[in-house]
């Protein structure tokens, strides 16, 4: 048996564990900084701990390690921990590698400046529909939305736009395979009404949002292509009924509509036929 050999078979048995360890530690660690990102006002250890479903102490050694690399900081006072200024970076980079955000963005500006309104911009990861890029109404009372944020598919504007142009199969799947809750009394939220709804979104280039995710609020949405034709992110407009009566809500889904065929066709994209 060679040298090399005899030191592979004498190698203590608890390696390969340890290697396990360092892995668990590491998906651990990741699931801590998602915890925390989604409570922006801060979170404190035992809620943490509660949240991921470990041991105070395991939570308090994997902050620590989080702290020392600049991804998380606790702030003294109140005991409560945030994301740091590392975890900014690296989600932000995510930003500056799809160029659609950038390519939106102007086009975002300009819807907000015809209609008066907010105007956003979101993608789908998974189920929900993740808000990226916004530019804000200038009227007092308004809608904000904190990037980042999340919202169901099948309760949004964004989302159900999204929603309409996934593929037939990925979209029954992502129908059936959760409970659909009911945001407000408005929310669509069987697999029938969605089914009907997907339809007539397609048929008329725009998703509307009546009072689905929030109550008082209106909001229409179309879908931003790539070049094989499937949906990218979405756009949208929104703001409160008062200012966004259903007459206007399809006034405005025309030119959200036009909009994002504009942003599709500075990307490469294809609207599908």
């Amino acid at each position: 048996m060679s040298e090399v050999k005899r030191r592979s078979a004498g190698r203590p048995a608890g390696t390969g564990k340890a290697s396990g360890g360092h892995s668990q530690s590491l998906v651990r660690g990741l699931k801590l900084l998602e915890h925390i990102a989604s409570v922006p006002q801060g979170v404190s250890l035992s809620e943490l701990a509660d949240m991921a479903g470990l041991a105070p102490s395991t939570t308090h050694r994997l902050l620590q390690a989080l702290q020392s690399q600049g991804f998380v900081s606790p702030e003294n006072e109140q005991g409560l921990w945030r994301i740091d200024v590392k975890t900014f970076r690296i989600g932000n980079s995510f930003l500056e590698a799809r160029d659609f955000v950038a390519t939106s963005r102007p086009y975002l500006r300009r819807l907000t400046s015809i209609t008066g309104e907010t105007a956003n911009l979101g993608i789908r990861d998974g189920a929900t529909a993740v808000f990226l890029a916004q530019h804000e109404s200038p009227q007092m009372m308004r809608m904000i939305t904190r990037l980042g944020s999340r919202a169901p598919l099948h309760a949004s504007g964004v989302g159900k736009a999204l929603l309409a142009w996934t593929p037939d199969d990925e979209r029954g799947r992502l129908l059936e395979d959760r409970e659909l809750t009911r945001v407000t009394d408005n929310t669509l939220y069987t697999t029938e009404a969605l089914e009907a709804e997907m339809a007539r979104i397609r048929a008329q280039g725009f998703a509307c949002d009546r009072e689905e995710h929030a109550v008082g609020l209106h909001c229409v949405a179309a879908c931003v292509h790539d070049e094989r034709g499937t949906p990218l992110a979405a756009i949208s407009v929104s703001g409160p009924m008062a200012r966004i009566p259903e007459a206007r809500l399809m006034e405005l889904g025309g030119l959200v509509q036009e909009t994002a065929a504009d942003i599709t066709a500075q990307l490469g994209g294809e609207i599908p036929g």
